[in-house]
């Protein structure tokens, strides 16, 4: 291999964190080939790849970095010391990069792969883990990434690449997204079972007016339409206490602080009573939203398809 240096000048130091990376990486596999070999003719038939090609990558990583890192006689070369402290980096950076792949490969593959599933913090105690059971008879190899969120926290990790698919409410309606209406549930007045209105079954909801609240903190779904029920009726909530988890508020409830607007508990509480919201109609809608454009994975698919198919019957009786 003839060692001539080309006029291409090397990296200057404002410019070498920036291009550094760009300029090595097609030419570490080959830098590795020749060293393991020593030998460039036995590393080009091994990795397919023309002898011309191999040395003049070679002169030019060695002009990138300003290096010598080959003694050179005829086609045999030996690692100089510069040379043997790269190959250690090169051989943990490409097997790094062989991880990568594999895990990649392994995600996207339709019998194994994994689905980044987020989900309402309500939707975890029956909903979600039914879903998941359901899901995996005909889908037993498929892994989950689970995230338990509010709604615009999962919206946000859909853009930024970290979720596949969210079960959320309300239904997103976002020019960068795709959303799918699944289900509806009625939304319950919670009193304490001591309060004025716990011998009650139904009631409008104008008439807890007078009432201290405890609702989810602004961001949250749920919080956004207790507002807006409350408007319809005619009345802004005084809020007393605003949490981040459905069942705390139901136990607030019960304690005496406040009511609360709720989907049904998966397992009746003591302390309260759930009366029917005549009007407004007090439902919240749930959905699947998806970032649109993003390309699916079998896996991600198949579960997609797997959630449209439940749309009606979502949620448990």
């Amino acid at each position: 291999m003839v060692h001539e240096r080309s006029s291409q000048h090397r990296l200057s130091p404002s410019s070498y964190e920036e291009d550094i990376a760009l300029l090595l990486a097609p030419r570490l596999a080959y830098f590795a080939g020749v060293a393991r070999h020593e030998h460039v003719t036995r590393a080009s038939l091994e990795m397919g790849v023309p002898q011309s090609t191999l040395s003049r990558a070679m002169v030019r990583l060695e002009e990138d970095l300003g290096v010598e890192l080959f003694a050179r006689k005829g086609r045999t070369v030996s690692l100089t010391p510069s040379g043997r402290a790269f190959l250690t980096s090169v051989e943990r950076a490409l097997a790094e990069v062989e991880r990568a792949a594999d895990s990649v490969r392994a995600d996207a593959d339709p019998q194994g792969g994994k689905v980044a599933f987020g989900f309402l913090h309500t939707m975890g105690w029956e909903t979600v883990p039914e879903l998941i059971r359901a899901f995996r008879v005909d889908h037993p190899r498929v892994r989950f990434t689970l995230v338990q969120n509010y709604g615009e926290a999962m919206i946000e990790r859909l853009r930024a690449g970290e979720l596949d698919l969210c079960l959320t409410s309300p239904v997103p309606d976002a020019p960068d997204l795709v959303a799918r209406r699944l289900d509806e549930q009625r939304l319950r007045l919670v009193v304490p079972d001591d309060h004025r209105l716990a011998g009650r079954k139904r009631i409008r909801l104008a008439e807890a007016a007078e009432e201290s609240f405890v609702t989810l903190e602004p961001g949250y779904g749920l919080r956004r339409i207790t507002d807006d029920l409350c408007a319809e009726a005619g009345f802004k909530p005084r809020v007393a206490f605003e949490g981040e988890e459905a069942e705390t508020l139901r136990g607030l409830v019960a304690a005496g602080l406040g009511v609360a607007l709720l989907p049904p508990p998966a397992v009746a509480r003591p302390g309260v009573v759930e009366l029917t919201v005549t009007a407004p109609r007090a439902v919240r809608e749930i959905g699947v939203a998806w970032l649109e454009g993003q390309p699916e994975t079998p896996p991600v698919a198949a579960f997609r398809k797997f959630l449209l198919s439940r749309r009606g019957h979502l949620l448990p009786a």
